[in-house]
C-alpha cells in the first residue's frame, strides 16, 4: 500500500507518469473506471531508459577473440582423423573370475602379442577381447588391447581402451603411455602432454618420453594461448565495467543538468523509472537519493535489463521477491541498496519486502 500510495502522490505531481509505456495496463484499468487521464504535457525532458541501452563491446571482443586465435600456430605433422566412432567390446566387471578363468585369459594374451609380432592384428584384437572376457577387470589386458588398436590406427578406440585400464587400476603406466600416444596422433597435443608425463612419471619409458618431448612445444602453446586468452577476457571485463560505470556517470550529470541545480532527477534510476524517486521538492515520504544516485555502481547496475526487469516485477508486487532469492545480481543490488539505507542487508530477518532491506519506494 505505501509504494501505491507513493505512486498516486508523484502522479499528482506529474501527469506524464500515466503515459509511460510500461503503466499502459494502469492507465487502460483507470479508464474502464471511468477516468479522465489527462493529456501528456510537453516536456523536454528525454527517455532516460534509451541512454543506457547501446552496448557497443560485443564486437570488440569477437574482434579481439579473432586476433588471439590467429596467434595460434602449431606443427600438425603426422596427426591424422579417426572417422571410426564404434566402442570397442567390453566384458561383464561383475563375473566371477577364477583361478582356471585367469590362466586361460593369460594364453588367450599370449596368443595375441604373437599375432601382434607377426602383424595379425585383427587376430591379436580378437584374441585380447577374449582374454577380457575372461579377466574382465585385469587394467594390462584392456592396455594390451589399446595398442593394437594403435598399431591398427584406430585411435579413438585406443583411447577408449586406455581411459578403461586407467579407471581399473589408476597406476597403469601402460594406460597412460598408450593414451597419450594416440592423443598426440589425433592432434590433441596438450591432453598427450598430460597423459604422457604421468605415464613417465609412473614408469619412465624412451618411447612414452620421446613422444612427451615431441609434443611438448605445440602444448606449451596451446597452455600460453588459453592463459593469454583468458588475460585479454579478464582485461574486457575490466574495461566493459568502467564503460557502465562512466555511461552511468555521465547519464547522472546529463538529468542532473537538465533537472536544474539543486537535486538529483526524479525519475528513478535508469531502466527503472519511478521505482525509486528521488527528491520531489520536499514531497512527505519521499526521500531526497541524490547521495544515492551518486553511486556509479549501482547506476551501472540498473542499466542491466535483467536486474531493472526483476526490480519492476517486485515494484508491481512485493511478493515476487522470491523468485530472485538466487540471482546474485538482483541480490547484490538488493544488499547495497539496504546498506546505504541503513537498514541491514537483504536476509537480515527484518521487515521488508526484500528480506529485510526497507528500501524507499518498496516499503
Amino acid at each position: 500500500m505505501a509504494l501505491l500510495k507513493q505512486f498516486v502522490v508523484m502522479c499528482r505531481a506529474d501527469s506524464n507518469l500515466l503515459h509511460d509505456p510500461e503503466l499502459a495496463f494502469y492507465r487502460d484499468y483507470l479508464e474502464s473506471l471511468g477516468a479522465r487521464i489527462p493529456e501528456a504535457k510537453p516536456t523536454e525532458r528525454k527517455p532516460q531508459a534509451k541512454a543506457a541501452e547501446p552496448e557497443v563491446e560485443e564486437p570488440e571482443e569477437e574482434e579481439e577473440d579473432q586476433i588471439v586465435e590467429s596467434d595460434l600456430e602449431l606443427d600438425t605433422e603426422g596427426a591424422i582423423e579417426d572417422e571410426d566412432e564404434d566402442m570397442p567390446e567390453y566384458a561383464d566387471e561383475s563375473l566371477e573370475v577364477t583361478d582356471e578363468m585367469i590362466d586361460q585369459a593369460s594364453d588367450k594374451r599370449n596368443a595375441a602379442m604373437d599375432a601382434m609380432a607377426e602383424g595379425r592384428m585383427e587376430d591379436a584384437v580378437q584374441q585380447f577381447t577374449e582374454a577380457i572376457k575372461l579377466n574382465p577387470t585385469s587394467a594390462l589386458m584392456y592396455a594390451k588391447r589399446a595398442s593394437a588398436y594403435f598399431k591398427m590406427q584406430k585411435m579413438k578406440k585406443c583411447i577408449h581402451d586406455c581411459t578403461k585400464a586407467i579407471e581399473l587400476n589408476p597406476d597403469s603406466a601402460q594406460g597412460y603411455k598408450w593414451r597419450g600416444k594416440a592423443q598426440r596422433a589425433l592432434g590433441k597435443y596438450e591432453d598427450a602432454y598430460h597423459d604422457l608425463t604421468i605415464a613417465c612419471k609412473l614408469d619412465y619409458d624412451d618411447d612414452a618420453n620421446a613422444v612427451l618431448h615431441d609434443v611438448t612445444p605445440n602444448a606449451k602453446k596451446i597452455m600460453e594461448h588459453r592463459r593469454k586468452y583468458e588475460r585479454m577476457r579478464d582485461e574486457q571485463d575490466l574495461k566493459k565495467r568502467k564503460q557502465r560505470i562512466r555511461r552511468a556517470r555521465e547519464e547522472y550529470e546529463k538529468q542532473k543538468q537538465e533537472q536544474g541545480e539543486g537535486g538529483a532527477p526524479t525519475g528513478g534510476f535508469p531502466g527503472f523509472p519511478g521505482a525509486f524517486p528521488g527528491s520531489m521538492g520536499g514531497m512527505p515520504g519521499m526521500p531526497d537519493m541524490t547521495t544515492l544516485l551518486q553511486d556509479p555502481e549501482l547506476l551501472a547496475a540498473f542499466q542491466d535489463p535483467e536486474v531493472s526487469e526483476a526490480f519492476q516485477d517486485v515494484a508491481t508486487n512485493p511478493a515476487n521477491i522470491s523468485k530472485y532469492q538466487n540471482n546474485p545480481k538482483v541480490q547484490q543490488v538488493i544488499n547495497k541498496l539496504a546498506a546505504k539505507f541503513g537498514t541491514g542487508a537483504a536476509g537480515s530477518g527484518e521487515a521488508g519486502p526484500f528480506g529485510g532491506a526497507n528500501i524507499p519506494g518498496f516499503s
